[in-house]
């Protein structure tokens, strides 16, 4: 299958690449690059450096498939320029989704968020509640979800909304709450836990990466689907680095209130099993570490880097 792949050198996309390469894909790797290019070349892969938001970068002439991975992530970045923010996740959105669909494209995966729910009350949230999107970057995955909805009668639309990702990639984040416990923990031997009661859903790098792969083999399933199999609070994950690094656990107070449990039945009813864990993520953190090649850059965090003006 040939897949046209954005954010593709991303934190994600940078794990998801060679798993569609060595599953016999042909891939298009379609990246701006901010936080530059670890993807080893490859005899099925090209790799374009382009904007998103700038349909004249890319060609779907040919592609089979796509993977949207593309968007300004998480809740600070996307507050940092909210207009940068609207034109790459959700204008973007709309303008692959038309050529896609003018293209023949066949199969259109468009990766969301668990955090487009908002705050909730209920014991478990499923698929089916009302999505109250508390951020510049929730609401434009939410606007990203409706605007691929209206193409399903065009082509298959099958839409993710992941849990928090956590373990090792080429292209490392170290600010989201698995990956920046544990380094806290490696770095200076003292994790801060802002709150800590909150529960929060998490997924392994290696089966977010892997669902996409099975959704590509499996177009029977179209729809929406949560993705995250482990709901623990951030003092959970805090105890659980302790027991692999020996730290401080400083507890402080939060200003963030949410607090949610991802419900994955849906997809689970699919056959789609995860085959790691949390703890797998931070021991093989902790491994990369020892090794040398995990190293706390700034790169590593989005925020801090797109305040550098990578982003322009």
């Amino acid at each position: 299958m040939n897949v046209f792949l954005t954010g593709a050198c991303g934190y994600k996309g940078s794990v998801l690449v060679p798993k569609l390469l060595k599953a016999g894909h042909k891939v298009v790797a379609f990246d701006i690059m901010w936080f530059g290019n670890f993807l080893e070349p490859h005899p099925d892969l090209t790799i374009i450096k382009g904007d998103v938001r700038n349909p004249g970068d890319f060609d779907l002439e040919d592609i089979d498939a796509i993977i949207h991975l593309s968007s300004v992530a998480n809740d600070p970045c996307g507050d940092l320029d909210p207009k940068l923010t609207w034109e790459t996740s959700c204008l973007a959105t709309m303008q692959l989704a038309d050529r896609a669909r003018r293209s023949g494209v066949d199969r259109f995966i468009y990766a969301s968020s668990g955090s487009v729910y908002g705050i909730k009350d209920e014991a478990e949230v499923t698929e089916d509640l009302e999505l109250l999107p508390i951020s510049e970057y929730n609401k434009t995955k939410m606007c990203g979800e409706r605007i691929v909805l209206s193409y399903k009668d065009d082509m298959v639309v099958q839409i993710v909304r992941p849990a928090t990702v956590c373990g090792y990639s080429p292209r490392q984040r170290l600010d989201v709450s698995v990956n920046m416990l544990t380094m806290q923990a490696l770095t200076s031997r003292r994790m801060t836990v802002f709150g800590g009661n909150q529960t929060r859903p998490n997924i392994h790098i290696d089966d977010i990466t892997d669902l996409y792969l099975f959704l590509l083999d499996h177009p029977e399933h179209a729809g929406i689907y949560n993705a995250g199999f482990e709901n623990l609070s951030i003092l959970d994950i805090a105890e659980m680095v302790k027991r692999h690094v020996d730290a401080e656990i400083v507890v402080t107070p939060s200003s963030d209130p949410r607090s949610y449990r991802v419900n994955s039945d849906r997809l689970l009813a699919t056959g789609f099993r995860p085959s790691k864990t949390v703890e797998d993520a931070i021991r093989e953190l902790v491994g990369m570490h020892a090794q040398g090649q995990l190293r706390n850059e700034d790169r590593c965090y989005n925020l801090k880097w797109m305040e550098r003006g990578i982003s322009t």
